[in-house]
């Protein structure tokens, strides 16, 4: 009867910290070591407390991360090209967006068929909602289209919005990732957690490719939504098999 009451308590204890806002949506609990030596339990009574809250609705566990809180997601539409910053402010919470790097360089090696330009902009900023960070992204902006930006008036306004130019289109490549330690800190994740990563390719209305952009999603925050026109609902939606090696 102890023992039942004591996991008991310990998911009363975690279910309070919750609501209050202590464990914020989309966070991540401590370890079960850690929330046993915390509550001086056995883990399998650590187990119970979070099955319990597993049950309600609370909480759930993923591979690569552990034990989080269930957080109502991001939903990120592949068929717009502005930010996701739109679709948060609709849900009545709030962006914010921090640059973290911001240098004109020679265009990357990689990049120098893709822009076709000798020089670009390059920009990493980590993305938030009320505080907590979702994703972190790098764009690579042509230079001749750069003039006249600045951190200041990226963490406040979006790039689409300060290119002066209109976007007509863009391709996208969507994989997934092991975080790396900085992304890790960055997205307050474990390292090697499961990201999804979205490279994107933007063009003008003229055709001109004017920025590549490389995306890390947290997966317990946001999801990405592609929608279909009808006549396509017979077909996968740009899926490309990666070959494997011989022997693999």
């Amino acid at each position: 009867m102890v023992r039942d009451l004591r996991y008991m308590q310990i998911a009363a204890d975690l279910r309070r910290l919750i609501a209050d806002g202590e464990i914020p949506p989309g966070r991540l609990l401590p370890s079960e070591f850690d929330l046993a030596r915390e509550h001086h339990a056995s883990r399998a009574t650590i187990r119970r407390a979070l099955a319990q809250l597993k049950d309600d609705g609370i909480v759930d566990s993923r591979q690569g991360f552990g034990w989080y809180v269930v957080a109502m997601p991001l939903r990120q539409s592949l068929r717009d090209l502005t930010t996701i910053e739109r679709q948060i402010r609709a849900a009545g919470r709030e962006p914010s967006r921090e640059i973290v790097h911001f240098e004109f360089t020679p265009t990357p090696s990689a990049l120098t068929e893709v822009l076709t330009t000798e020089s670009v902009l390059e920009i990493t900023r980590i993305d938030r909602i009320d505080g907590q960070p979702f994703a972190t992204a790098t764009v690579w902006v042509r230079s001749d289209y750069a003039q006249g930006l600045s951190p200041r008036t990226l963490e406040h306004r979006a790039l689409s919005e300060q290119l002066g130019v209109e976007l007509a289109g863009a391709i996208e490549r969507i994989t997934a990732i092991g975080a790396g330690r900085r992304d890790a800190e960055r997205l307050r994740v474990p390292k090697g957690a499961p990201l999804l990563r979205v490279e994107r390719t933007t063009w003008d209305t003229d055709g001109r490719r004017i920025l590549r952009s490389e995306a890390l999603y947290n997966p317990l925050l946001t999801e990405l939504v592609a929608e279909l026109p009808p006549a396509a609902h017979d077909n996968e939606p740009g899926v490309r098999l990666i070959r494997q090696p011989t022997g693999a």
